[in-house]
C-alpha cells in the first residue's frame, strides 16, 4: 500500500470552518502574517496554516466555501479542486492539512500510526541571519542552516568551517523580488564548495558558469524553492541526492506523499524545511520530519527561535516524538 493509500480512505465529517489570522514582527523588522484554517466536525477540530508570504493576500482567504459533509479524505481533496480560490499551493495546503488533521483526530490516531510508521525524535538545525557564534555562546550544541551573503569571502567561510556547526548553506538562487534574493555568483559558489567541504549546498543556480564552479560537489547539492511536485524534481538539470521538503509548496497531501515515497525509493536524502509558520504548520513540519527524516538536517526549529535574539532556555535538538492523535 502506498503512503497516499494509507490515508486516502480516512473518513472525516466537516460541519464548518473558521479562519484565525496570526501576526508576528520578526527580528529583522518585517511583519509575518499567516492564516490558520480550523475545520470542525463531530466535536473535533483540525487545523492547517496558509503561509502565503504576501500579507495583503491574507485579507482574501475564503471564509464561505461549501465544505460541510461526510467525506473520505480523498473525496474531500477532490472537492477542493472545485474552488479557484484554492489554486495557489500554500492556500490549498492549509485546507488539505486541516482536513487530514481532522480526519486523524476523529479516528483518534496519529499520522505515524495511519501511515504505519514510527514517530521518532527530530534533529533540527537553526536557520538564522544572526552570527552563529552568538547562538553558540548560549547553546554550544546547536547546528545551523545559513543563507549565503554577497559579502562572504574565503576568510569568513574559513571561520564558519572552523566552527564545525554549519550543516547547510542556502544560495537562494530561485527567489525573485524578495528580501532574500541572491544573484548567482560562480566565485561565491566555488568558495562555498571549497571552504565548506562537508556542507549541503541548497538551491544553487546551474547555468552561467555556476555548475562548473560546483564541480566535485554534485553529491552535496540540494533543492527547495523550484520543487513543488515530483515532476519539478524530475525536471531539474541533474539528479539531486538531497531535497528540502516544504509541505506547503506541494499543495496537496497526495503530491507531498508521492514525492517523499519516490525519494525514499531512489535513496534521495530528505530534510524538512520551514516557512516561518506561526501556528499549526510548524508542528506539522516537525511531525513529518519525525516520521520520514528524523535524523535529517531539519530546518524545523521551534518557532521561538524566530522570535528575538539568542538566549538560554529554548528547546534543544532533538525534539521529542509526539504520541497523540492528529497531524
Amino acid at each position: 500500500m502506498s503512503l497516499w493509500e494509507s490515508v486516502a480512505d480516512l473518513e472525516l465529517r466537516v460541519d464548518g470552518y473558521e479562519l484565525q489570522r496570526r501576526e508576528s514582527v520578526t527580528p529583522s523588522g518585517w511583519t509575518r502574517v499567516t492564516t490558520a484554517v480550523v475545520l470542525s466536525g463531530d466535536g473535533q477540530t483540525g487545523q492547517g496554516e496558509d503561509v502565503t508570504y504576501d500579507a495583503a493576500m491574507h485579507d482574501g482567504v475564503p471564509d464561505e466555501l461549501m465544505l460541510a459533509g461526510t467525506w473520505s479524505f480523498e473525496d474531500f481533496s477532490h472537492r477542493l479542486d472545485d474552488f479557484e480560490e484554492l489554486a495557489e499551493g500554500y492556500r490549498r495546503w492549509a485546507f488539505e492539512s486541516a482536513a487530514l488533521d481532522l480526519a486523524l483526530r476523529q479516528r483518534e490516531i496519529g499520522l505515524g500510526e495511519a501511515l504505519g510508521r514510527a514517530e521518532r525524535p527530530v534533529r533540527f538545525v537553526v536557520s538564522t541571519r544572526t552570527a552563529p557564534e552568538h547562538w553558540l555562546a548560549v547553546a554550544p550544541e546547536l547546528e545551523f542552516k545559513l543563507d549565503a551573503e554577497t559579502d562572504w569571502d574565503r576568510e569568513l567561510l574559513g571561520g564558519l568551517h572552523e566552527l564545525g556547526r554549519v550543516r547547510v548553506v542556502d544560495l537562494k538562487a530561485y527567489y525573485r523580488g524578495t528580501s532574500v534574493d541572491l544573484a548567482p555568483d560562480p566565485e561565491l559558489y566555488r568558495a562555498v564548495a571549497e571552504e565548506l567541504p562537508d556542507v549541503i549546498i541548497e538551491d544553487p543556480w546551474l547555468e552561467d558558469g555556476c555548475r562548473e564552479a560546483l564541480a566535485g560537489a554534485e553529491d552535496r547539492l540540494s533543492f527547495d524553492a523550484p520543487v513543488h511536485s515530483l515532476k519539478d524534481f524530475d525536471g531539474l538539470p541533474l539528479e539531486p541526492r538531497w531535497l528540502n521538503v516544504k509541505p506547503s509548496r506541494f499543495g496537496t497531501v497526495r503530491e507531498l506523499l508521492g514525492t517523499i515515497e519516490a525519494c525514499e525509493e531512489r535513496g534521495v536524502s530528505m530534510y524538512g524545511g520551514g516557512q516561518y509558520e506561526l501556528g499549526p504548520g510548524r508542528f506539522q513540519i516537525q511531525r513529518l520530519a519525525s516520521i520520514f527524516y528524523p535524523d535529517g538536517l531539519n530546518d524545523v526549529a521551534p518557532h521561538e527561535y524566530n522570535e528575538g535574539e539568542p538566549r538560554e532556555g529554548l528547546a534543544q535538538s532533538p525534539l521529542p516524538a509526539k504520541d497523540e492523535p492528529g497531524f
